[in-house]
C-alpha cells in the first residue's frame, strides 16, 4: 500500500507519537502509522476537497486518525502534535508550510521531511531555525532515490541511516551525473562559467567524485 519512500518516513516516527500528516493524500501513511503503533493519534490534513473526501473515506475505520480540511498546519493548534510529517512536496512549499505556522512547529519535537526537490533549501531552513538533523535515510521509489530528513531540537549523536544504506553509492552517482549536466550547460556561457555558482558547483562535483 505504501512505497519505500513513505515507509522511510514512517520509520522515523517515535512509537506512540501524536502526528501531523500534512498533505495526507489517501491517508496511507496515517493508516500505517496507527497500525504499526508508531502513532497514538494522527491528524491528517488535505487542502483540496477531492483528496479530502478520499482521505476521509479511507480512514473511516480508524478512530485514532482525524481528517481535517485546510491548508498546511493552519488547522492544527500548537501542542496538538509532537511529530510533523511532510512528504511528497517541493522544498519551497515545505518551507512555506513550516514558516506559516511557527507556533505549531516550535511546539513539536520532531520534523520528518521528504522533499521532492530543493533539499538544500530545507537543510538551510532547519539550521536557521535551530533544528538539528538527527538522522537521514535514502529510499528508492519508481527508480528515483529520495532523501528523508528527521530533525529534532536536541538529538543524541548517532550514525545516520543513510550512511549504511545500500542506496548511498547509487544516490551519489545519480547526483553527480545531475550536477555534471548542469555544469556542462553552464560552461557554454562565459558569464555563467565565471560565476560564483559555477565555482561552488565545481567544488561540489569534486567532493562527490571523491566519494563515488
Amino acid at each position: 500500500m505504501i512505497d519505500n519512500r513513505i515507509k522511510a518516513v514512517k520509520n522515523f516516527v517515535r512509537a506512540g507519537s501524536f502526528v501531523a500528516d500534512v498533505g495526507a493524500d489517501h491517508g496511507y501513511l496515517a493508516i500505517e502509522l496507527v497500525q504499526s503503533g508508531r502513532a497514538s493519534k494522527v491528524i491528517a490534513t488535505e487542502k483540496n476537497i477531492g483528496p479530502f473526501e478520499a482521505l476521509s473515506k479511507n480512514i473511516s475505520g480508524f478512530n485514532q486518525i482525524e481528517a481535517r480540511l485546510g491548508d498546511g498546519l493552519h488547522i492544527i493548534s500548537a501542542g496538538e502534535v509532537d511529530s510533523i510529517c511532510i512528504a511528497g512536496m517541493g522544498g519551497a512549499l515545505i518551507q512555506k508550510i513550516l514558516d506559516d505556522a511557527p507556533e505549531v512547529v516550535q511546539a513539536a519535537r520532531q520534523l520528518i521531511l521528504q522533499p521532492m526537490n530543493g533539499v538544500k533549501k530545507i537543510r538551510t531552513w532547519l539550521a536557521e531555525n535551530n533544528w538539528v538533523i538527527a538522522d537521514e535515510d535514502l529510499a528508492e521509489a519508481s527508480g528515483i532515490i529520495y532523501e528523508i530528513i528527521c530533525a529534532e531540537k536536541n538529538p543524541a549523536p548517532k550514525t545516520f541511516k543513510r550512511d549504511a544504506s545500500p542506496l548511498k553509492q547509487k544516490f551519489l552517482r545519480q547526483r553527480l551525473e545531475k550536477l555534471q549536466r548542469v555544469l556542462d550547460e553552464m560552461s557554454k556561457s562565459p558569464s555563467a562559467s565565471s560565476s560564483e555558482k559555477f565555482s561552488a558547483l565545481q567544488a561540489e562535483i569534486d567532493a562527490l567524485s571523491r566519494l563515488c
